[in-house]
């Protein structure tokens, strides 16, 4: 059976490999910042373990410190990656109470009261990953059962650490003048090693998990307007059933081939991005914005009447018609057409509602082009209000 020593530098070596894959993995993948920080902050602990086990052999004042400081500083980093993974904002929630902790452990250690600072710093792990294993249960927008194991084992760790404490607290072992060695500290290191494990490989699990989202929205991002592309609205809408109050608007700029015959092409991608922005700036809940190629636009709208798609289409073909492109020849307005598809009472399917809006569209275009126009049934066009 291993003996509390073995059992530390267990935890040591598993600690220093994890850590090595981790950067690794970052050299790779810069953008995954969280993974250098959770990287960092296992490398702390291992610093950690190893001052440990030197305090288990030669028990010294300063090394007591200096290795409470370390656990307290490696936890810290590691809820400081589950933050910058989660996108919680205000560090300074948990850098600063943890800090004060610290300072208070190193204070009645200097004291002589070096089993009230290891009470001190347990209970702060506890609280830090307490606090991982909560941000990452309420603050998680992947698999859930992923997120169960992460706040599982943050939770369960969090509990070695708490026994810990309380082992010392029911004791009254205020001062030790060595390291504690009791069941709940040998149970600790096994707990410790297998959360700290499973956990390294959770992240690396997460990283990658991350980096699937964030290649499938690239794959699906136009990358000049920021907007959704037509696989993007495949993937949204393709399987989707269009009701009553669900339509589709596609929009073409006019003359944009003349726009990019004597303007130029970055002008041409200055109005493209123009439109995009106005497209944004009317955006709300219920309304996806696709940039499907070229000139060649779609919103599709939720829980919208026809009157109501009808102007929020106008609306932004107005919208646009006032925007201003500074250009070598001077300023340049350009205008849109739209058209209007909206689905069925029994249900209609994207491609018959982007059918609809096609002809809808090729209708303004004939109209004159500026405007929009709603095909609402039997091939009836109606112009919509058109902008100066």
């Amino acid at each position: 059976m291993l003996d509390f020593s073995s059992l530390l530098l267990a935890a040591a070596l598993s600690g220093t490999c994890l850590s090595i894959t981790m950067f690794a993995i970052w050299l790779t993948a810069p953008r995954a910042g969280f993974v250098l920080t959770v990287a960092c902050g296992i490398l702390v602990l291992v610093a950690h373990v190893i001052l440990f086990w030197r305090y288990t052999r030669e028990p010294d004042p300063l090394l007591c410190q200096i290795a409470l400081a370390l656990l307290s500083l490696g936890f810290l980093i590691i809820c400081l990656s589950t933050m910058q993974y989660l996108g919680v904002p205000d560090y300074r929630r948990v850098v600063l109470p943890t800090l004060v902790a610290m300072l208070v452990c190193a204070t009645v250690t200097l004291l002589g009261f070096d089993g009230v600072g290891f009470i001190v710093t347990y209970t702060t792990v506890t609280a830090l990953l307490s606090a991982i294993g909560a941000m990452f249960w309420v603050n998680g927008s992947h698999d859930r059962r992923i997120l169960l194991v992460v706040s599982f084992l943050s939770g369960t760790c969090a509990l070695s650490f708490a026994l810990c404490a309380l082992v010392l607290l029911t004791k009254g072992q205020w001062t030790l003048a060595t390291a504690p060695d009791n069941w709940a500290e040998r149970l600790n290191s096994v707990v410790a090693v297998a959360c700290m494990t499973g956990l390294g490989a959770l992240t690396l699990s997460l990283h990658h998990l991350q980096a699937q989202i964030e290649l499938k929205a690239e794959t699906m991002t136009d990358p000049l307007t920021g907007l959704m592309n037509r696989r993007g609205l495949t993937s949204l809408y393709g399987e989707r059933t269009f009701g009553p109050f669900m339509s589709v608007v596609m929009f073409d700029l006019d003359h944009f081939k003349r726009t990019n015959d004597i303007y130029g092409h970055p002008v041409g991608d200055q109005v493209l991005c123009r439109f995009a922005a106005v497209i944004k700036k009317y955006a709300r809940t219920g309304v996806d914005a696709f940039r499907l190629g070229g000139e060649e636009f779609a919103i599709v709208m939720s829980r919208m009447t026809e009157e109501r798609a009808y102007d929020f289409a106008s609306k932004i073909g107005v919208a646009f018609g006032t925007e201003i492109v500074a250009t070598q020849h001077g300023p340049l307005r350009s205008t849109v057409s739209g058209g209007i598809g909206f689905g069925a009472a029994d249900g209609s399917t994207l491609h018959e509602v982007l059918a609809e809006a096609d002809a809808a569209l090729y209708a303004a275009k004939r109209a004159g082009r500026n405007c929009v126009v709603s095909r609402t049934g039997a091939g009836k066009a109606e112009p919509a209000l058109r902008s100066a």
